[in-house]
């Protein structure tokens, strides 16, 4: 199963955690954050307030690596060590 097939099925299932910009949901590879914006930037500011909302749920996502990705939902950060 590919990454996208992935999360495409983990965001099937029900979020762990909803803040202001993002709803968050598990995956086999590990935190995706869905952007609940019409139409978000990719810039710096984007992911700095994904790592602080991911506080709000109890995720620390200082030091992970992430990548993005444009689900059939929007678009996910993907946030994996």
């Amino acid at each position: 199963m590919s990454t996208q097939e992935m999360l495409e099925d983990s965001l099937k299932d029900p979020a762990i955690g909803d803040t202001t910009r993002f709803k968050w949901h598990i995956t086999p590879i590990g935190i995706a954050a869905l952007c609940k914006d019409k139409e978000p930037s990719l810039s710096e500011n984007f992911y700095a307030d994904a790592i602080k909302e991911g506080l709000a749920v109890g995720v620390d996502l200082s030091r992970e690596e992430r990548e993005s990705h444009y689900s059939k939902k929007g678009l996910v950060i993907l946030f994996y060590s």
